[in-house]
């Protein structure tokens, strides 16, 4: 596996972005509910557990849940201590008047999109890429 990319104009350079199949929503859960059939991430907050779900799932369970979604991948191998993506990211789709939310991960940052707007989602991420980023 390659060395995981620290510099920004770098990482913008090599951005591109690909949508998880399904669709996924912002849910909260049992206590204990685990990662298995559907549940992709769990975060512990005080007011209660909130997971990233599929939405089948979600409603399957009956959670209460909210933005309904669709699942971007940021294909780019960033480190963790890259500064800026998240940023840039954020920065185009605010341009664009586009709802997201973030999950940063190991090795990949995820973007939570609105259904409707995906491919303007996906269209403004990639164009960051296009840019003189030097």
């Amino acid at each position: 596996m390659p060395d995981p990319i620290v510099d920004l104009n770098e990482l913008l350079a090599s951005l591109s972005v690909s949508r998880r199949e399904g669709f996924y929503c912002v849910a909260t859960v049992p206590a204990g509910t685990s990662l298995e059939d559907g549940v992709e991430a769990l975060i512990v907050e005080d007011e209660g557990t909130t997971a990233i779900a599929t939405l089948e799932r979600a409603q399957k369970e009956g959670w209460d849940h909210e933005f309904e979604s669709a699942w971007l991948t940021l294909d780019v191998l960033s480190a963790l201590e890259a500064v800026g993506l998240t940023a840039a990211v954020a920065a185009a789709l605010t341009e664009a008047g586009i709802p997201c939310n973030v999950l940063a991960a190991r090795r990949h940052d995820h973007i939570l999109v609105p259904v409707e707007r995906v491919e303007e989602a996906i269209s403004a991420i990639e164009a960051l890429s296009c840019r003189d980023n030097r």
